[in-house]
């Protein structure tokens, strides 16, 4: 449940996290909008957060490392992206869990091991590690995965008609490598990482959405 082992994550909660992951386009942000509205109407408090950002400090890192007038290499992108996780986890993500809440997340780890480790090459285990590190060990009690072909993310991110950040630059073979690493992921941890068929309109999404925490909200 949010269960931490070391550091300021240290100690079991009594919360709930839920990450949301996939390509850019895949939909996360009208997921978590709208799964926010539907597990607050079941009369749970719930948080939504995003990644990189959630809080002041994480959010000038946010604005480093999407910035494509700089030039960061690989391993600096992949350590920015771990330190504001972290400074998201100390500051925003443990007490609330502490307290009880529903967290709803806008990526998180998974992120840096599809986009920093098998994207950039950095090796998955490597990003792992020193995620494992900036997050106190803090794990999702429940991650869903919006599938989504890169070819269809690309279309919808032309269609939003904003201007493509760092990352949002790079080529076909990028983001092929990072949907195969996601894929790599969902397979390894199934009982963890839900697959949604992002495809979908937002309301079977949303659907899906819901069937795939319902377990972690038991009647009573």
């Amino acid at each position: 449940m949010g269960a931490a082992d070391t550091g300021y994550g240290a100690g079991v909660s009594s919360g709930r996290l839920i990450t949301i992951e996939g390509l850019d386009g895949a939909g996360k942000s009208t997921l978590a909008d709208a799964l926010e509205l539907a597990l607050a109407d079941r009369g749970l408090t719930v948080e939504l957060l995003r990644e990189p950002g959630g809080v002041d400090t994480a959010e000038r890192i946010r604005a480093l490392v999407k910035d494509p007038a700089l030039s960061i290499s690989p391993r600096t992108e992949a350590l920015l992206y771990a330190a504001a996780r972290a400074q998201l986890v100390h500051e925003r993500l443990d007490p609330l869990l502490e307290q009880g809440a529903v967290v709803l997340l806008d990526r998180f780890v998974d992120s840096s091991l599809a986009y920093q480790g098998a994207g950039r090459g950095l090796g998955v285990p490597e990003v792992r590690a020193i995620n494992r590190f900036a997050t106190g060990a803090l794990e999702p009690d429940r991650t869903l995965l919006l599938r989504i072909t890169p070819a269809e993310g690309r279309r919808r991110q032309h269609e939003r008609a904003s201007q493509p950040d760092r990352l949002e630059r790079e080529g076909e073979d990028f983001f092929a490598t990072i949907a195969a690493a996601y894929d790599e992921l969902a397979r390894a941890e199934p009982l963890r990482i839900r697959t949604i068929d992002a495809a979908q309109p937002p309301e079977h999404v949303l659907r899906d959405a819901l069937a795939a925490v319902d377990d972690l909200f038991p009647p009573g």
